[in-house]
């Protein structure tokens, strides 16, 4: 009889984003289109639409806690991805499992505030991450101003600056660095990816569209995806961009809110 080869199933810990564009939606469709299972453990609740951030709610971390040990109590999970944390209390939270349970794949996003501005977090959220997770992290996927925020310095405005931040987050424990450009004018969205021994640039071309909400979860869903079905880490970055831009150009199918709406993750199928 032939052995059947099984779907990865990939853990996403991030927060709620109820208009399904970004956070715990984005993360399971995202898994779910690139032929991974996709589990979740929920940080936060989030009252937000297309327009914008209304309110948060984070959830206790000893629930935090609770959804992850269940989930690795039960299941075999191929890689991690970790997007919304929160506060310091549930990186910690998170950072005991992952030392317990020693995933062989994490991807963090380290998301801040989000795109409108609004505060995310409470607590001194960057400098927890760098101190108490970063040893536990494959890969960090941070755009500009989290770099920024993370590595304590201005706003990465060139290739060259995204190389020194990139430097920097490496000195402060993270093993690889994907610095997102996106936010940089151009014609092109340049990512920086660092191992700490060479520097790879993926660009693909800007698409005109407002359809915008979710692209870095879904980045680092992608990339968390495609590192689960064994792809090394510069063919899953390659992977993830590729699988991005069609995400992108196909947005426009969608009609969802008056803002910023989601990009098309099932471009594929529907």
């Amino acid at each position: 009889m032939t052995a059947v080869e099984t779907i990865p199933n990939v853990l996403a810990i991030a927060g709620s984003d109820p208009c399904g564009g970004a956070g715990i939606q984005a993360d399971l469709k995202t898994f779910a289109a690139l032929g991974c299972y996709g589990l979740s453990a929920i940080t936060a609740l989030t009252a937000q639409n297309t327009l914008g951030v209304e309110n948060v709610c984070l959830v206790p971390a000893d629930f935090v806690a609770a959804q992850i040990d269940a989930l690795f109590a039960d299941c075999t999970i191929s890689a991690v991805k970790i997007g919304m944390t929160g506060s310091p209390d549930i990186i910690e939270v998170i950072r005991e499992k992952l030392a317990r349970n020693r995933p062989q794949k994490v991807v963090l996003d380290p998301v801040l505030a989000a795109s409108s501005g609004a505060a995310l977090t409470v607590g001194d959220v960057a400098a927890t991450l760098v101190n108490r997770l970063a040893s536990h992290v494959s890969l960090i996927t941070p755009n500009l101003m989290e770099a920024a925020v993370l590595a304590k310095v201005s706003v990465p405005k060139t290739l060259d600056d995204m190389r020194d931040v990139a430097k920097r987050l490496h000195g402060l424990g993270f093993a690889a660095i994907l610095v997102k450009g996106g936010h940089r004018d151009g014609a092109t969205c340049d990512d920086l990816l660092y191992d700490g021994r060479e520097f790879q640039i993926f660009s693909t071309p800007r698409v005109a569209t407002r359809n915008t909400h979710g692209t870095g979860c879904t980045l680092s869903s992608a990339i968390t995806a495609f590192l689960a079905k064994g792809y090394e880490l510069p063919d899953a970055v390659e992977a993830a961009k590729s699988y991005l831009q069609n995400a992108l150009e196909h947005a426009d199918r969608l009609d969802v809110g008056k803002g910023h709406g989601p990009l098309h993750h099932f471009y594929r199928f529907w």
